[in-house]
């Protein structure tokens, strides 16, 4: 039986992954535009969006825990916009 983890967890592993998507290596070779890279990224943020998406959504889940959440998705989009989409000019 899968053990159920609090929000305020969710919140945390959630940090973790976005951590783990900004220390990811860059490859010398490609940057940015390596194929593997952008997966291994996109993959690690989908994980923690998965982790936080319904916390807005859960009742017994206080303001601050909710507000926090939030907090999460801006981190994980403005992650998103820093490692995969570079102006290309």
């Amino acid at each position: 039986m899968t053990k159920l983890i609090t929000a305020a967890e969710r919140i945390e592993r959630a940090r973790k992954l976005i951590q783990q998507a900004r220390d990811y290596p860059i490859p010398p070779d490609t940057g940015w535009t390596d194929f593997s890279y952008t997966a291994q990224i996109k993959d690690l943020l989908r994980q923690a969006r998965d982790l936080i998406k319904f916390i807005g959504y859960t009742s017994g889940v206080s303001a601050e825990v909710k507000a926090d959440s939030k907090a999460v998705a801006n981190e994980i989009e403005q992650a998103d916009k820093e490692l995969l989409h570079h102006n290309h000019g």
